[in-house]
């Protein structure tokens, strides 16, 4: 569990796209310290165009404005590794089912895909709505995000006295996925205990989360106490995955954290979750054991985690 604090930290990543290995030390320090504390942090200076933001946001809401009836011939229901459309109520990450509305991208493989030939779980198509214009600023900001994250996954290296390129071989093919949220205003007389998005920690590695400025995201500390993730212009919020605490013999933090849209407007978030190839080994790094601190897990690879996850938590087969 994270440790007790009072606000997530703003790291201002700029440095990491310097060319001195110095300055991309000094703001893994910084994150290594916020990854401990917290598990959240917001970037500034992200280095992604704003434009490109915009235009994913516009997307977003454009496909939540249309009839059900046409959001649901995407229906994740229709795809075989949970790719596209989830209505409200389908997902339920607490006890009672969540009053928010999503989008599945994930990679997007054909079946002559050598692992989707070779029957990967959780690997292949997008279901993509026909809406003219749309898939292609997705696409475009999906990968600005694998960029981005391969910036921060060098940098985590760079905070574990790692070398930075450590993770590199674990990243190529990755099960990344992007996600569309809509949570509609909390309607009056809803039950006291649903929320927009239940209490629960991230499964894997780094998630990256572009939210809107309605605000209702919170992170719980040490004492149970809900500390608000007030939206901050021009920055994304990151938060570890339990597939980091695991790497760190939780020494990161993969911490709790919930959504209750009671501003009466719309809300829009946009996570993305980055996560290494189905065949990484996640186990404890040589820097976060020692003799009278052995590993607490069992090693295992990335895919299995998360397929681990998805049987623990829904015993189903993987989504995300």
């Amino acid at each position: 569990m994270a440790l007790t604090f009072s606000q997530i930290p703003v790291i201002d990543i700029g440095g990491l796209r310097s060319p001195h290995l110095s300055d991309r030390q000094a703001v893994a320090a910084e994150m290594r310290h916020a990854s401990h504390q917290v598990g959240f942090f917001y970037i500034a200076n992200h280095g992604i165009p704003a434009a490109a933001i915009a235009e994913t946001v516009a997307q977003t809401k454009r496909f939540f404005d249309q009839p059900l009836a046409f959001k649901n011939t995407v229906n994740i229901a229709r795809s075989s590794i949970s790719r596209g459309y989830e209505a409200i109520g389908q997902q339920a990450l607490d006890q009672t089912p969540d009053l928010k509305e999503g989008y599945y991208i994930g990679v997007d493989r054909g079946a002559d895909d050598p692992l989707v030939q070779a029957g990967i779980p959780n690997h292949g198509a997008n279901q993509w709505a026909a809406l003219p214009g749309w898939r292609e600023p997705l696409e475009a900001y999906f990968a600005l995000m694998l960029n981005l994250s391969a910036q921060l996954t060098r940098a985590l290296a760079l905070s574990l006295d790692l070398d930075e390129h450590y993770f590199d071989a674990m990243m190529d093919n990755s099960m990344s996925v992007l996600r569309l949220l809509h949570y509609p205003p909390h309607p009056v007389g809803t039950l006291t205990d649903q929320l927009g998005c239940g209490a629960h920690t991230d499964w894997g590695c780094i998630t990256i989360l572009l939210q809107d400025q309605v605000g209702g995201l919170e992170v719980r500390n040490a004492s149970g106490e809900w500390i608000p993730a007030t939206p901050i212009p021009d920055t994304f919020v990151i938060n570890l995955g339990d597939m980091m605490a695991r790497w760190t013999n939780d020494y990161y933090q993969s911490t709790p954290h919930r959504v209750m849209n009671r501003s009466g407007n719309e809300r829009y978030s946009i996570p993305f979750f980055f996560d290494p190839n189905y065949h990484a080994l996640v186990e404890c790094l040589p820097t976060c054991q020692r003799a009278d601190h052995p590993p607490k897990y069992t090693p295992i690879t990335a895919g299995a985690h998360i397929i681990e996850m998805y049987r623990k938590t829904y015993e189903l087969t993987p989504s995300r």
